[in-house]
C-alpha cells in the first residue's frame, strides 16, 4: 500500500536557482511532511474499516467506495498535478494540496453518513494526488548535486514509508478510545501543519519549459476509471445485468477508446502510448496492474476479515498492517544490493510468488482464529514479497526502454501500478460480497428462523448486503444469524484471496517470461530508490 507518484519530472537544470542552506533543509522537511501526509491518507482506513462499517451501517459497496474514493484521484490525477507544479510552482501546489486535503478530512471528520465520508475521502484523494509528485519534484529541484539528491530521495522515501507505518497505528489507537471521525480529524490537523510548514520553510521552484497540460487525456481516463469502478462495485447490489451497470461498462470502453485517440493526437500526452509498442514494457505494465491488484486486493481482504468479520478492535486490526508495512524499510538496503546483483526479474518472480503463497496461507487460517500468532507467517511473507516487488517493479520497466524514455517509463509504470491498486478493493469486494449474498440467500431458509425473523433478515440483506446483515443490531436475531453470516462472509472473502493469489501468480509468470536479469547500472537502482 505504498504509493508512488506517476510523474515524469523535467530536467533539474530548468528549475530555479539553488537556495540557502536553511531553505534547502526546510524544503526537504516540507517535502517529507507532504509525502508522509499523502501516504497516511492512503493507508488510514485499513485498521478501521470495521468500525466505520458498524458506525455508519455501510453496505459492502459503500465500504469499498470509502477506500476507492481516495485511491482513484490519487492514481489518475498524479501525472497532471506533476505538470501543474512544474508550470505554476511546487511550493504553491503543496500548500494548496495540503489545505485541500485538510478540507477533505474535515468533511470526513464531520460525517454521519457513508456518502459524506466518501465525499471527504475523494477531496482528500485529490489533495494526495498533488502531494505525491509535488513533494518529490520540490526536493529534486533543490538538490543539485548527485550526493545531495541521493540524500533528498532517501529522506523522501523514509517519510513515505513512515506514513505507511503511522497510518494504521494512528487510526487504530485513536479509534480505540474515540469515534472513527477523530482519526480523520487528527489527519486534517497534520495537513494544516504541513501547509504551514511548506509556506514557511520551502523554496519555490518551477520548470515550465516544454510542459503543458493534457486536459482531454486527463478527463477521459478519469471518466473511464470511474465508469469501470462503478460497474464493478455496484454490480453485486444492483445486478450485473441491470441497465446502469451495463451502461457503466459501455461508458468505460467508450472513454478508454477516447483516451487512446486523444493521446495519439496530443502534442504533449500525459501517457506516451508508443511505449506499449515495446513488448517487454507492455508486459511489465500488465504485470504491474495485475500484481498490484493482487497485493492491495489481498490487503483489503485482510482488513475486512479483521475489522468486519472478526470484530477485532482498531488497535488489534492495525498490528498486522504494521508488520506488513514495517518489513520493507527494514530490508531496503538488502533489496537495493539485490537489484544491483541479480536484476529485477528474479526479484519480481520471488516477490509475486511470495505474495501468492502468503495469501493462500492466510486463506488456510480459520476465520475463528483471532490471535496474531497464526497470522505471523503469512504477514511476514506478505511484507517480504511486497518489498521485493516495490523495489524492482519500476526498474523492470526502465530497463527495457531507451535511456531518453526512462523518466516517462517510470511514471507510466507508477500510473498503471496505482490503477491496479485501485481495482484491488473493488474487484475483491464485488466477488466476495456476491458469493456471500448468494450463500446467505439460500442459507437463511435452513437457519431455523420464524417467518417474521426470515422477513427481517431478508430485508436487511436485500437493502444493505451481507456486511450489513452481519453487523446489524437485530437483538436476539443477530445471535441466530451470526454463524451463518460469518460463514458466508468467510467463504466470499476466502474466494477473494484465491483471486488475488491467482493474480500474483500470473504476474510472476509474466515477470519470468519478459523481465530479464540485467543487473548493474544506475538507472534501475535510481528508479527503485525513487519508487520506494
Amino acid at each position: 500500500m505504498v504509493s508512488t507518484p506517476a510523474y515524469d519530472p523535467p530536467a533539474a537544470s530548468s528549475d530555479t536557482a539553488p537556495a540557502t542552506a536553511a531553505r534547502h533543509t526546510g524544503t526537504i522537511i516540507a517535502g517529507c511532511l507532504a509525502v508522509c501526509l499523502a501516504q497516511i491518507g492512503l493507508v488510514l482506513p485499513a485498521a478501521i474499516n470495521g468500525v466505520m462499517q458498524r458506525t455508519l451501517q455501510a453496505s459492502g459497496s459503500e465500504l469499498t467506495w470509502i477506500s476507492d474514493a481516495f485511491l482513484v484521484p490519487a492514481a489518475v490525477l498524479a501525472l497532471t498535478f506533476g505538470v501543474v507544479g512544474d508550470l505554476y510552482g511546487r511550493k504553491k501546489l503543496v500548500v494548496g494540496a495540503s489545505l485541500l486535503a485538510a478540507l477533505g478530512y474535515l468533511v470526513s471528520a464531520a460525517s454521519d453518513t457513508p456518502a459524506q465520508l466518501i465525499t471527504g475521502q475523494a477531496i482528500s484523494g485529490v489533495g494526495a494526488a498533488a502531494l505525491f509528485p509535488a513533494s518529490l519534484s520540490m526536493i529534486t529541484a533543490i538538490t543539485t548535486t548527485p550526493a545531495a539528491r541521493a540524500k533528498g530521495l532517501a529522506s523522501w522515501t523514509t517519510a513515505l514509508s513512515l506514513g505507511a507505518l503511522i497510518a494504521p497505528l494512528l487510526s487504530g489507537s485513536i479509534v480505540e478510545h474515540a469515534s472513527f471521525q477523530w482519526a480523520f480529524g487528527m489527519t486534517g490537523m497534520v495537513a494544516v501543519v504541513t501547509a504551514v510548514a511548506a509556506w514557511l520553510l520551502a523554496t519555490e521552484s518551477s520548470a515550465p519549459e516544454g510542459r503543458s497540460l493534457d486536459w482531454l487525456g486527463q478527463i477521459t481516463i478519469a471518466l473511464a476509471m470511474l465508469s469501470l469502478l462503478y460497474g464493478i462495485i455496484q454490480g453485486p447490489s444492483v445486478g450485473w445485468g441491470s441497465g446502469p451497470i451495463v451502461l457503466s461498462f459501455i461508458a468505460f470502453v467508450v472513454f478508454l477508446a477516447a483516451f487512446v485517440a486523444v493521446e495519439h493526437r496530443s502534442a504533449a500526452p500525459m501517457l506516451r502510448l508508443e511505449l506499449f509498442r515495446i513488448p517487454a514494457f507492455a508486459a511489465s505494465a500488465a504485470m504491474a496492474v495485475i500484481g498490484m491488484f493482487g497485493f492491495l486486493g489481498g490487503a483489503y481482504d485482510l482488513s475486512i476479515r479483521l475489522g468486519v468479520i472478526q470484530h477485532q478492535s482498531p488497535l488489534q486490526a492495525a498490528v498486522p498492517f504494521l508488520i506488513i508495512q514495517g518489513i520493507t524499510p527494514f530490508i531496503w538496503p538488502l533489496l537495493v544490493r539485490l537489484l544491483h546483483r541479480v536484476g529485477p526479474g528474479p526479484m519480481l518472480v520471488t516477490g509475486f510468488v511470495s505474495l501468492a503463497v502468503a495469501q493462500m496461507w492466510l486463506r488456510a487460517v480459520p476465520v475463528h482464529e483471532t490471535g496474531l500468532v497464526p497470522l505471523l507467517g503469512p504477514l511476514v511473507l506478505n511484507g517480504v514479497g511486497f518489498g521485493l516487488v516495490v523495489a524492482a517493479i519500476t526498474a523492470a520497466a526502465v530497463n527495457v526502454v531507451p535511456h531518453s524514455l526512462t523518466g516517462m517509463a517510470g511514471a507510466t509504470t507508477s500510473l498503471v501500478r496505482d490503477l491496479g491498486q485501485t481495482l484491488g478493493p473493488a474487484v475483491v469486494g464485488a466477488v466476495a460480497l456476491g458469493m456471500a449474498a448468494s450463500q446467505l440467500t439460500g442459507g437463511l431458509a435452513g437457519a431455523g428462523l420464524t417467518p417474521k425473523e426470515h422477513g427481517i433478515a431478508t430485508a436487511v440483506l436485500n437493502e444493505g448486503g451481507p456486511l450489513a446483515l452481519h453487523t446489524a443490531d437485530l437483538g436476539p436475531l443477530s445471535a441466530k444469524l451470526a454463524p451463518f453470516t460469518t460463514d458466508a462472509l468467510a467463504h466470499g472473502y476466502n474466494n477473494g484471496l484465491l483471486l488475488t493469489a491467482g493474480a500474483c501468480v500470473v504476474a510472476a509468470v509474466i515477470a519470468a517470461a519478459f523481465v530479464g536479469r540485467r543487473p548493474g547500472g544506475t538507472a534501475p537502482v535510481e528508479a527503485a530508490e525513487s519508487a520506494a
